[in-house]
């Protein structure tokens, strides 16, 4: 477990930390005394964690103007990994399952690839350390806990480490709107690496071409794209789906 700390805010978000083991201390708005509060309250004093009761203004000074819902928490974090962890995982899997985000920005929808990627099994999650959303406070809230179980590692070339794992076997399928294959066409089991882009733009050239196969997600209606993260859950969910169909 890392020695670092950081605060984090909202009762889901405190509350998954508080399942993981890892909240240092909560500050709670002395005006909450409803009963999610109390229930909460009971459950941490039976921990021992400390509790300051404090109000509104001292609550902004740890989260600034965030919707916090009257409750922060000082919490120990796990930091982003680094391409030796990669390189570790690689070894010890024969058929990893990966996500690699091509410089998605938002930090909403990076925490919800996070938990689209811990629901599904996923065994680590890639982004490149520039000109992404690395693991902020906010990823980390609305990840509600898959940011510290989901190996979330920040290569500093994602060209470099496509290459590599290329080289161990692993398939690399990019979602790309102009694809003629659709994710329920194609073999989703086996070494396998994910590839979303960013939002707006999608993948940048350079990873569009290391890609061995484009996939789309079939629509109706007159909608042409979704949401990085909800295309993020759909090519995750059909993944998932086949690999379990698998091992049976």
């Amino acid at each position: 477990m890392s020695n670092a700390t950081m605060w984090i805010h909202g009762f889901h978000a405190v509350e998954a930390a508080f399942d993981e083991g890892s909240v240092v201390q909560v500050w709670l708005n002395d005006q909450r005394l409803d009963k999610r509060a109390q229930a909460f309250l009971n459950r941490i004093q039976d921990k021992k964690i400390p509790v300051n009761m404090v109000n509104q203004k001292m609550l902004e000074t740890k989260v600034g103007e965030a919707r916090h819902q009257g409750i922060a928490a000082e919490v120990r974090v796990q930091s982003a990994k680094n391409e030796n962890h990669l390189h570790d995982l690689l070894e010890a899997n024969s058929a990893p399952f990966l996500l690699i985000l091509d410089g998605v920005t938002d930090p909403h929808n990076v925490g919800a690839c996070l938990r689209s990627a811990e629901a599904f099994g996923v065994d680590a999650v890639i982004v490149p350390k520039d000109r992404a959303c690395g693991l902020t406070p906010i990823v980390r809230k609305i990840s509600s806990g898959s940011s510290e179980r989901v190996p979330f590692i920040e290569v500093t070339n994602l060209a470099r480490t496509i290459d590599d794992l290329k080289e161990r076997g692993v398939w690399l399928a990019g979602l790309a709107g102009e694809a003629t294959e659709t994710i329920y066409q194609a073999n989703l089991t086996g070494a396998l690496a994910i590839i979303m882009g960013s939002e707006g733009e999608g993948m940048r050239r350079l990873t569009r071409e290391a890609c061995d196969f484009l996939l789309k997600i079939p629509m109706e209606g007159r909608i042409e794209s979704l949401n990085v993260s909800v295309a993020t859950g759909a090519v995750l969910s059909e993944s998932h789906r086949q690999r379990i169909t698998k091992r049976k």
